[in-house]
């Protein structure tokens, strides 16, 4: 006699690891594969130590103004970053789904940084 719920778990276990698949393909391209990637992992970096505000992280990157707020909508628009607050009381946090996908961040972050693209820290 089979067991219904062997196929239940298999079905599972697909699932997850195509999620896995889905997270990483976009972590890849968000700071591998398309320009602004590297200033993105900064941003990323800063905001894992502490909430800033676009203007602090402009000035602790030494990035243009209008740079940041363009990667902050790029990481904002696919749920890596969340602001909290309004207008110039903003300030940009890691999200949940960043948060729970921490791993696959740092696995990327560091076969960036291995494959030669070293990722500055913007203190001088």
């Amino acid at each position: 006699m089979k067991h219904p719920f062997k196929f239940k778990f298999l079905i599972t276990l697909s699932h997850s690891q195509m999620y896995d698949r889905e997270v990483k393909r976009l972590l890849w391209y968000l700071f591998a594969g398309s320009r602004g990637g590297e200033n993105r992992i900064r941003i990323i970096d800063l905001i894992k130590e502490q909430p800033h505000n676009i203007n602090q992280l402009a000035e602790a990157l030494g990035v243009d103004y209008k740079a940041v707020q363009h990667h902050i909508g790029v990481l904002e628009k696919n749920n890596m970053v969340i602001k909290v607050g309004e207008k110039y009381g903003v300030l940009y946090f890691v999200s949940n789904y960043l948060e729970a996908n921490i791993g696959a961040f740092n696995e990327i972050r560091a076969a960036i940084n291995k494959k030669g693209n070293l990722i500055r820290s913007g203190k001088k």
